[in-house]
């Protein structure tokens, strides 16, 4: 079995059907059978009478993963199972802003955590976005406001690193830059669409959720908004701590949460050559989020289309704008 974790990372387990090694689910994931529960360290979840082993000690995927409240998505024929937090585990992390360990474009590990302990913001961008041109701005103004305690971490949200290398090298800049193939940061932070930031403070709480921002108003007549907007109120909050009025984003919900896991498997089908089986997981993932613009036209990118003037993008835009513009908050 390939199990897609929820760090977007595959594991080939040894399994019996829907059932799998114990000592390789534990090497794979950290979290360990024992009298008390699962656990992790020195968390653990209770089973309250719940069985998710056989008589072999073989652990049941499906049950193993209700224990912990994770969702399931998979691939019957060929073996392939994405698991993601459920609706109510993310909202479990209560403001506080997770954990986001990342590869640069060269795999080198890049992580969001190393800027914990000062005003922190997290914007993300893609290939396939206008936004792609933009990483120069966010570098002018991390040098504007690191004196003051800023750090600004980046992220590609795109399938291939080399989709989104001739953007970095040509912006040339010194802040951090990963790119997350696995879309982890949408899952964790909540990110619907690009260009987003989050606002992170001092002591790791998200203080501003994800809003959309534009780097600079090279893109002003489509998006409709002013990024002068956001960096004065940026400017102001690592200046004085004034925070802007937001509105809490909605809730999750568990159709959200298997959205991003369709799209993993998705992935994974993509890179191991059966794109028929890759664009139906693409399908579902966007009838159960369709207003996620990391699916609807990051999936587009997936499957070689044009996401800019295509015609399949230009319908979803239209459908959106008729609808509205869901989700497409600024500041």
């Amino acid at each position: 079995m390939i199990l897609i974790d929820t760090g977007a990372r595959a594991h080939e387990l040894p399994a019996r059907g829907d059932h799998v090694d114990p000592s390789a689910l534990a090497e794979a994931t950290g979290w360990v059978l024992k009298p008390e529960g699962l656990c992790r360290g020195e968390v653990c979840r209770p089973l309250l009478g719940r069985s998710v082993a056989d008589a072999d000690g073989w652990i049941d995927v499906a049950a193993w993963a209700d224990a912990l409240g994770l969702l399931v998505v998979s691939d019957p024929a060929y073996d392939v199972v994405a698991v993601v937090p459920s609706a109510a585990e993310h909202a479990a992390l209560d403001g506080r802003a997770p954990a986001l360990e990342l590869a640069d474009v060269d795999g080198r590990p890049v992580s969001f955590d190393d800027l914990s302990g000062k005003k922190r913001v997290l914007v993300t961008w893609a290939s396939w976005c206008g936004c792609r041109h933009e990483l120069g701005a966010w570098q002018e103004l991390q040098d504007e406001l690191a004196d003051l305690g800023l750090g600004i971490f980046t992220v590609a949200l795109d399938d291939d690193p080399e989709a989104a290398r001739p953007w970095i090298e040509a912006a040339g800049v010194r802040i951090p830059v990963a790119v997350d193939t696995g879309f982890v940061t949408a899952e964790r932070y909540g990110i619907t669409n690009v260009p987003s930031v989050v606002w992170v403070d001092e002591e790791d709480r998200i203080v501003k959720p994800p809003s959309i921002a534009p780097g600079d108003d090279q893109f002003r007549d489509w998006t409709g908004i002013d990024a002068a907007v956001h960096h004065d109120a940026l400017r102001a909050w690592v200046r004085d701590g004034a925070l802007p009025a937001t509105e809490a984003p909605p809730a999750r919900t568990d159709d959200e949460q298997r959205a991003l896991a369709e799209r993993r498997v998705a992935h994974w089908l993509f890179e191991n050559g059966d794109e028929q089986a890759a664009r139906a997981h693409l399908e579902t993932a966007r009838a159960l989020a369709p207003w996620d613009w990391t699916i609807r036209r990051g999936g587009l990118a997936m499957e070689g289309e044009d996401t800019f003037l295509g015609d399949r993008f230009l319908a979803f835009w239209q459908e959106w704008e008729d609808a509205g513009r869901p989700g497409y908050g600024a500041t």
